[in-house]
């Protein structure tokens, strides 16, 4: 990722809005506490592109949207964001495309490249630099950041437990842990205990326009969840929730609630309370399922 001219990037405005008071040290300690605070702060949602509005990547309109106006964003929003971040507090990062395995049917066809995260490298010869991934816009659960290694595992403030391995130039995330740190997408599919991947990658090189390939793919496609579903969700200090059209679920801890909402007020003031996400009545009703 090409970073931005200082003046191009607000960094005091954004940690700001993550709530960081001061910059982050350079390095794999101050990557997971960056990414953290970003993830606790910016909700995943994809509520504009049920509004009709489309979706944006551009640096400008990022910002605009996630730190100016405090909405949140997908990943594409929150992976731009989130890079332009790190080049601006010295990072070397780049993107890279995804395969959400989470919620795919066993023997289905390999799902369309719909995510994007970070690599991140550590140390000034490209050789030996330490590389690292790091991801602000998964929606489905929270992944700390990750040493690139095989078989590497990391355990997240949830409890959940993340494991990388790799065949041949794939790499493949995988997840353990309780299903209500995620959106529920495996639970439906009766995937409870045990390892199951959340998403793979390579390492290629990305380019500006295969992110927007890839983004006016799920903001369009008749066959994205994200043209079908209205998707929020945000990471607690010890968990996780989400909103998925009517079901609404959160997990503190051990502590755990889900529901439907059946008002479009409750819905609205849900959006609020819960996930930061100030919409105006018409917009409400606009998006509340079956409104």
């Amino acid at each position: 990722m090409v970073p931005l001219d200082p003046p191009a990037f607000d960094l005091d405005a954004y940690l700001l809005r993550i709530g960081l008071p001061a910059r982050v040290t350079v390095n794999a300690e101050g990557l997971a506490r960056l990414q953290r605070a970003h993830r606790q702060s910016i909700p995943f949602e994809n509520l504009d592109v049920m509004l009709g509005r489309g979706v944006a990547i551009d640096p400008a309109s990022v910002f605009a949207k996630l730190v100016a106006r405090r909405r949140g964003g997908y990943c594409f929003e929150h992976g731009r964001l989130f890079g332009d971040a790190l080049a601006a507090l010295g990072f070397r990062g780049r993107p890279l495309l995804a395969r959400v395995w989470l919620g795919v049917e066993d023997g289905a066809d390999a799902p369309p490249l719909t995510h994007t995260l970070s690599l991140v490298r550590f140390g000034s010869d490209e050789s030996g630099a330490e590389a690292w991934i790091a991801d602000a816009g998964f929606g489905g659960s929270y992944t700390p950041p990750m040493k690139l290694v095989e078989a590497q595992e990391v355990a997240a403030p949830d409890g959940a437990r993340f494991r990388l391995s790799r065949d041949g130039n794939t790499w493949t995330l995988w997840r353990e842990g309780h299903a209500g740190g995620t959106d529920g997408r495996d639970e439906a599919l009766g995937r409870v205990g045990g390892w199951f991947r959340q998403y793979s990658f390579t390492l290629a090189e990305v380019e500006p326009a295969d992110l927007a390939l890839s983004n006016h793919w799920v903001s369009t496609a008749p066959a994205s969840r994200f043209t079908r579903q209205r998707i929020v969700s945000i990471v607690l200090p010890t968990g996780f929730a989400s909103l998925t059209d009517r079901a609404y679920r959160r997990r503190a801890g051990a502590e755990e609630n889900a529901g439907e909402i059946t008002d479009p007020r409750v819905y609205r003031m849900r959006l609020s309370l819960m996930f930061g996400i100030d919409l105006t009545a018409d917009e409400a009703a606009l998006l509340f399922p079956g409104g």
